[in-house]
């Protein structure tokens, strides 16, 4: 079912006006639409035109009237999904704000075909997908529409090339405060900003020239390409997202229009090109907003990317990872397991301790009140040996059925594996899912009153979401705690084509209680022991430069380690042609001599046995 349209605007131009007069336009949305024919809609002195009903901002002057014999030629159809075509005026206007494509919704199969020339009678919305709680932009489209072709076989209006030189650098206006945040009500300046040139162009015919894969392809037929191949590179060919402040304008998503049955999409990696011309109407999606709906496809050139291995930890180097193996649990095929397993020796180098993320429970998704994980813990450290590493052992703790978030029936957790040849692990009892860990001091050092134990597990800052799993190690006869963590996801957020700018990013309060709360643990060790090695990493879910990650390290208790390496190289997740930084480990102030790893294995891939790359820290304690 699609959403309600947005409220109808006030404003209504000198040609809406003519066009009542006209006969051409419903004096009201409830109104039906006069049957005008094509000789009508000619003769008359103002025809509605598609740059009338897309206007100079992002709502349409004419949402939830009746027009009627609108003129266009059909540039794309799309006879899935959201079913409807494109059409485009080949009279278009001089004012560069008003687009001259429109999306028309039919909801069944068109039956026009690329290249007639229509004319298009039925009621102007704005249809906002994923809903108005979404924060997205609108989609301006005549729905419930009446259809007649006058002729087929038509040339298609030029198209509009989008460029290096055609986007503006800056992203969005900033938002009304009158009206909430949002850009809605402003006038489009598409030669100010990067959001406003591409809604200038909604609807309409474009083009993209040889351009850089900067998100992998997947099984939705998509993939993202930059316009702008110096913005921001990463080391492999991504687009690094460095700051709330300045985007990666240069970013568009690409989905083909032609069913995966009658032409398969190329498999792209980050950092391959799609050469030639790629061409097709504007659409505005749910999912990454403002997308090429390709009609036409350039050619992949694969650039051979490689997954990454890591350097080897030295005899006296401790060597620490995290991982999120995305949902794993006994009923997954025997192949991820392997895959994640040959990672873990091969690309990892078999890391003396690796902290887990989403470890399901022994069924996975079932819903039983199983809460164990030891049977997927079993077959993938087997799988480990396998493939040639080490006999790790493993701790970690239950969490109460249901309580810790993620897919429904997983009771995903964090989980330690390591190496009993190479460092031990202190077992103190009495840890358990709803029983906080402490610290102590203990023949004149710090340690934890539970190994493994959680940390502060009745703090509302971790309802329905992961517990930190706190663990006491030892190498070479040093102390080591570890915190692993999962934090919350991004889910609720709005996206970054918001119609609030900047967009609300609601699920940050969350990360930023529990950064706190992990923050004031660490501060708990230090203040036993000041020397005392500790090191916190896991999916923080949050950037670098976050306030989740400001709230990590407040009053220097820990250092964020991934600063450590060249910017192009900081990303351990790749969304929406951004490569960011979500997987993080950070370290004590002791911990001064390291080498920090993002270890790109699977982010950048169309093929990936999780969607987060691994991070590697080696260091002497």
């Amino acid at each position: 079912m699609r959403p309600s349209p947005l409220p109808r605007t006030a404003a209504v131009s000198a040609v809406v006006a003519a066009a009542l007069a006209a006969g051409l336009l419903a004096a009201s949305p409830s109104a039906s639409a006069p049957a005008a024919s094509t000789t009508a809609a000619d003769s008359a002195v103002q025809a509605i035109r598609v740059h009338d009903i897309q206007g100079s901002t992002r709502i349409s002057p004419l949402v939830g009237r009746q027009v009627t014999a609108v003129p266009g030629i059909v540039t794309g159809v799309r006879p899935y999904g959201s079913k409807g075509f494109w059409i485009q005026d080949a009279q278009p206007d001089a004012d560069p704000a008003t687009s001259e494509g429109l999306f028309v919704f039919t909801g069944s199969a068109p039956t026009v075909a690329v290249g007639d020339a229509v004319t298009v009678s039925g009621t102007v919305t704005e249809y906002i997908p994923g809903g108005t709680s979404s924060g997205n932009q609108s989609l301006t489209q005549i729905s419930k529409p009446t259809v007649t072709v006058v002729s087929s076989g038509n040339p298609l209006p030029a198209p509009t090339v989008i460029s290096a030189r055609s986007v503006p650098s800056a992203y969005a206006p900033e938002g009304d405060p009158a009206a909430g945040g949002s850009i809605n009500g402003l006038p489009l300046r598409p030669g100010s900003y990067a959001l406003d040139y591409l809604e200038s162009l909604e609807g309409t015919n474009v083009r993209i020239g040889s351009s850089r894969v900067v998100t992998a392809s997947n099984e939705h037929a998509e993939l993202w390409v930059t316009v702008k191949p110096h913005e921001n590179p990463s080391a492999r060919g991504g687009a690094v997202y460095g700051s709330y402040a300045s985007q990666n304008t240069g970013r568009l998503k690409i989905q083909s229009l032609v069913p995966l049955s009658q032409q398969p999409f190329p498999k792209a990696n980050v950092g391959d090109w799609l050469t030639g011309t790629t061409e097709g109407p504007l659409d505005f999606n749910q999912f990454g907003g403002y997308t090429l709906a390709a009609r036409t496809l350039g050619t992949l050139a694969d650039r051979g990317l490689e997954r990454e291995v890591t350097e080897k930890q030295h005899r006296s180097e401790l060597a620490v990872a995290t991982y999120n193996v995305e949902n794993l649990d006994p009923g997954d095929p025997q192949e991820k397991f392997d895959a994640l397993a040959k990672a873990v020796v091969e690309n990892l180098a078999s890391p003396d301790i690796v902290a887990l993320e989403e470890i399901q429970d022994n069924n996975g998704a079932k819903n039983d009140g199983t809460v164990a994980a030891d049977q997927t813990l079993k077959k993938f450290t087997d799988a480990i040996v396998a493939a040639g590493g080490p006999a790790y052992e493993w701790r970690s703790i239950d969490p109460a059925n249901g309580k810790d978030g993620g897919e429904p029936g997983g009771n995903i957790r964090q989980v330690f594996l390591f190496n009993p040849e190479r460092v031990s692990f202190t077992d103190r009892a009495g840890g358990d899912a709803a029983t906080a860990t402490g610290v102590v001091r203990e023949k004149g050092r710090a340690a934890l009153t539970h190994s493994p134990g959680r940390i502060d597990p009745a703090n509302s800052a971790w309802d329905n979401s992961r517990k930190p799993l706190a663990g006491e190690f030892t190498f070479r006869g040093r102390t080591v705690f570890v915190i692993a963590n999962h934090f919350g996801s991004k889910g609720g957020d709005e996206s970054l084509v918001s119609h609030h700018q900047p967009p609300n990013r609601s699920s940050e309060t969350k990360r930023l209680q529990q950064a706190q709360a992990v923050n004031a643990f660490v501060k708990d060790v230090l203040k036993v022991q000041r020397t005392a090695d500790v090191v916190v990493l896991g999916d923080i879910n949050d950037f670098e430069f976050s306030a989740t990650t400001k709230a990590l390290t407040d009053g220097g208790a820990l250092y964020p380690a991934v600063m450590s390496l060249p910017r192009a190289e900081r990303y351990s997740y790749v969304f929406q042609g951004n490569s960011q930084v979500l997987d993080q480990i950070l370290t004590s102030p002791s911990i001064r001599d390291f080498t920090y790893d993002s270890v790109h294995i699977n982010a950048e891939f169309a093929d990936q046995n999780s969607d987060h790359d691994p991070q590697v820290l080696r260091f002497r304690p």
